[in-house]
């Protein structure tokens, strides 16, 4: 091949290599405009144009004035289904607490079934006020009077708690209890030592365990409001006839008058509660249903936990509450 035949090759190949370059650029450009131009049309923007008469004329039939009213009611059901999908059953929390901490099979102090309430002593006549001072003659008298009164009516009796509380007090209890008519609280139990425990540590090695108690707040007539404590393990047995261990009644019939409202309670004979068992709880109810005051961090942590207990929060564990029921923060 001749030098000129040669240039010429060389030529057209240089020539063929810059005509491929060049149509690959072209095309990466062109493929660059396509893909710019197909996310105009597909962006939410233009989606929302596209169909806006159509959801305006949704919104309309459901009752709304614009399309942003009919997404913020979706948004507020799409929160409302979160919340109820993620609702908790606390009695089945605290199932799971006990389960793990086997308190069943390790504790001797337990508090005992006592088997179920008859049906037809259930619905038994309540005691009012008047069934222990007469009323009529409490009116004529001082607070002052009405106490000293009221807990000389108590001073004999075995197994029983009275007081005399504010009434401001009890309607700060009051507005929680109306809200979350029943609760749980932990009580201190003694604990035998597992087995491996008791065979290092000696027979009387014992352990400090949890008995949960299943809080339950009832109106029995105008003037009478109930607090009644059961066992969690009796209460999940017999459920509405559960045989509560300790019962507190609060007479509201001076409350307008005197300002006080009138406390007493009793722990029954045949159960493994003590007076002091049942002190204890009261103490508890008052702090966690706002009685001591809800201005306090831990009083406000107490309070919010009695009502995540009540709406089923995922927030609430059996944790917390031991925790707040044990701290001596007010």
């Amino acid at each position: 091949m001749g030098i000129v035949s040669q240039n010429v090759a060389r030529l057209v190949r240089t020539q063929t290599r810059k005509a491929s370059a060049i149509s690959s650029a072209s095309y990466i450009v062109q493929q660059q405009q396509a893909q710019s131009r197909r996310s105009q049309r597909y962006s939410t923007e233009s989606l929302e144009q596209k169909y806006e008469a159509k959801l305006l004329e949704r919104a309309k039939a459901s009752g709304y004035e614009s399309v942003e009213q009919l997404k913020e009611t979706l948004r507020e059901d799409i929160e409302n289904k979160k919340l109820k999908y993620n609702k908790i059953d606390p009695l089945k929390e605290l199932e799971e607490y006990e389960q793990r901490m086997k308190m069943s099979q390790n504790n001797t102090k337990m508090t005992e079934s006592r088997g179920p309430l008859d049906p037809a002593k259930a619905s038994a006549p309540f005691k009012t006020l008047d069934s222990f001072l007469k009323l009529e003659k409490l009116q004529e008298l001082s607070k002052q009077e009405i106490e000293f009164l009221w807990r000389a009516r108590w001073a004999s009796k075995d197994q029983v708690l009275n007081a005399v509380v504010p009434v401001d007090v009890f309607e700060q209890m009051s507005k929680h209890i109306k809200e979350a008519p029943t609760f749980v609280l932990p009580l201190p139990r003694e604990m035998e030592a597992s087995r491996e425990s008791s065979a290092a540590q000696g027979p009387s090695a014992s352990d400090q365990g949890i008995e949960l108690h299943y809080i339950q707040w009832q109106r029995a007539g105008a003037n009478t409001v109930h607090c009644i404590m059961t066992s969690l393990a009796e209460y999940k047995l017999h459920k509405e006839f559960a045989k509560p261990h300790t019962t507190f009644q609060f007479h509201t019939e001076l409350a307008q008058d005197k300002k006080i409202v009138l406390m007493n309670g009793h722990v029954e004979k045949d159960v493994n509660v003590s007076l002091q068992d049942a002190q204890l709880l009261l103490l508890n109810v008052q702090r966690f249903y706002g009685a001591m005051g809800e201005e306090s961090v831990s009083s406000k942590q107490r309070v919010k936990l009695l009502h995540d207990f009540t709406k089923g929060s995922s927030d609430f564990s059996v944790e917390k509450l031991i925790s707040f029921a044990q701290s001596m923060d007010i």
